[in-house]
């Protein structure tokens, strides 16, 4: 089981004037508000007023935060069915994602896609696929696209642990590598394939070492530090540019809510839970603010009621945003 050290000197400190403090709050407020959407839909669910279901990533904001802080604008990013957070990170609103999640006409996929599938093309956000690994091989054609048009643009592919174990995993790192092409596979590596631990079904459960086998560069990184997410995503981003071809990311962290909404997380242990709280991303960097000056606990808390209230401004304009009309049935359909 792929580990991470308690470390004595949490919070690692920050490195002085390597930030603005500009930009590490805002690191926080995006953190935040993917931690205060994900809340806060989860009650909506449970009191009845969303259709559908969720997959939620309470716990790994700052996978989602510090690979997407790392791209340029025009860069894309593929996600998974569990990507309200890489869209919050893309830059998709609040409002955008929550109108899809209740089925409105107005939603980022005009209410035809739903949790599993939300995406915003001129956000650089592919809508998530919902087939485990599916968007892997997806992110190479769209990087061999790149480079064939001489392009200096990168793909960030997010998938989970689960998705090594599938065929196109393979087939899309195998392509990337002997073409040199610009993608980041960032494996969100939350210890388990739905209710199943990743030691179980995988001897070899370093994921990094796997890109031995294609040739390629690979870095296991603290997936709880936005930081070390985001310089690690900075570097991989230069190699791919460089024609230095892909890089695979695995972004150890832990998802602290079931794997879809029935799903109650009794199969992880009490003290594993307990150890990984300890590493919660967003207390983590809002420490070190702290530490360093940048901010004080008031201005913190400033940011999450905000944040709260905004969402809940948003709530209230997604119950009376209007919904798909029947004849827009076959709009938007390719074949």
């Amino acid at each position: 089981m792929p580990q991470l050290t308690e470390t004595a000197d949490w919070p690692t400190p920050l490195k002085p004037g390597a930030y603005e403090d500009s930009f590490l709050l805002g690191l926080y407020e995006r953190m935040v508000t993917i931690r205060e959407f994900e809340d806060g839909v989860k009650f909506l669910f449970l009191e009845g007023s969303m259709p559908g279901t969720i997959h939620q990533c309470q716990g790994q904001e700052a996978t989602a935060v510090g690979v997407c802080s790392a791209l340029r604008e025009d860069d894309f990013i593929t996600s998974t069915f569990r990507g309200h957070g890489h869209a919050l990170a893309k830059g998709l609103t609040v409002e955008s994602l929550l109108f899809e999640l209740f089925g409105a006409s107005t939603g980022c996929c005009k209410g035809k896609g739903g949790s599993m599938h939300v995406g915003d093309m001129s956000k650089g956000m592919v809508p998530g696929i919902a087939i485990v690994g599916g968007g892997i091989p997806l992110a190479a054609g769209m990087a061999l696209a790149y480079k064939m048009r001489k392009e200096p643009r990168v793909v960030a592919c997010f998938f989970g642990d689960g998705a090594v174990a599938e065929g196109a995993f393979h087939e899309g790192v195998n392509l990337a590598a002997i073409w040199d092409l610009p993608v980041i596979f960032a494996c969100e590596n939350n210890l388990y394939g739905a209710s199943t631990r990743v030691d179980l079904v995988m001897r070899n459960a370093r994921i990094a070492e796997r890109a031995a086998t294609y040739g390629i560069r690979a870095e296991t990184v603290d997936g709880n530090d936005v930081l070390a997410v985001h310089e690690a995503t900075l570097a991989a981003a230069a190699d791919c540019r460089a024609g230095k071809g892909p890089v695979l990311l695995e972004l150890l962290t832990y998802r602290r809510t079931g794997h879809s909404r029935r799903d109650a997380c009794h199969y992880q242990p009490q003290d594993e839970r307990e150890a990984w709280a300890r590493r919660d991303p967003i207390e983590r960097l809002g420490a070190r603010l702290i530490e360093a000056g940048a901010a004080d606990a008031a201005r913190l808390q400033e940011i999450r009621r905000e944040v709260q209230a905004h969402f809940q401004r948003a709530v209230e304009e997604a119950r009376r945003q209007p919904m798909p009309a029947p004849g827009d049935i076959a709009d938007d359909v390719l074949a």
